[in-house]
């Protein structure tokens, strides 16, 4: 992150060299340029579970798999407009990606929410891989400005819109966050912590509630998420 507060901005190619990425840091925001392809469960289970060929040369033709769910009609002539693209959460999708990354080369995982710090350390950091995060909530319509064409679509009839392989052309797609780096640090992790440290001042003052449901409680070291 740049020194003032302000966010550092970076334009990387969706097939990045080492040398891009090992550049990254946590927090710096990215505009993808290149293309884009969609792959969460159903692909997933398709390529790693059942063995089934991947639909496109990878990594050639990218290194960034995004976890999301397009919103697009396609037209007469066989071309989709595409509207948006909604992130989804990649943290259901721990179980495959040590293998997903072996066969597909993927550099780039793109979703929301982050995924554990153990995750980062586990498949990420071995692969040279790096986590990106969309900002915030609400920012499908956003990204979709950033998609300039539906290149191919596989898997359509058999998984559906949300689940299908979708190949897209981007250019200054983002913006996204930097979520974990080389080394496996984890932006929401760093943050988190510096939160923690103070829930307990915040809370000191606070009364128990007159009111409660089954399984509340007021003490933070009891809560469970």
């Amino acid at each position: 992150m740049a020194d003032h507060g302000e966010f550092k901005k970076v334009s990387l190619s969706t097939n990045p060299t080492p040398e891009a990425l090992a550049e990254l840091e946590i927090g710096n925001i990215v505009y993808l340029n290149g293309c884009v392809y969609t792959a969460r469960e159903g692909a997933y289970m398709k390529v790693v579970e059942d063995g089934e060929p991947l639909p496109l040369d990878l990594p050639a033709d990218s290194m960034a798999n995004f976890h999301c769910s397009p919103a697009a009609v396609q037209n007469d002539d066989g071309s989709y407009n595409l509207s948006a693209v909604t992130a989804t959460a990649s943290f259901r999708f721990n179980k495959w990606m040590e293998r997903w990354m072996d066969l597909s080369g993927a550099k780039l995982i793109i979703g929301k929410g982050g995924m554990h710090p153990d995750d980062y350390k586990k498949y990420f950091v071995p692969n040279k891989a790096i986590y990106l995060t969309t900002v915030g909530y609400g920012t499908g319509a956003l990204l979709g400005r950033g998609v300039k064409k539906v290149r191919e679509v596989h898997w359509l009839k058999e998984l559906g819109v949300a689940q299908a392989m979708w190949v897209l052309e981007v250019q200054d797609f983002g913006p996204f966050i930097v979520e974990s780096d080389f080394k496996g640090n984890s932006l929401f992790e760093r943050e988190n912590a510096k939160i923690a440290e103070r829930l307990p001042e915040i809370y000191k003052d606070t009364k128990p509630a007159v009111l409660k449901r089954f399984g509340e409680t007021d003490d933070r070291s009891d809560e469970l998420i």
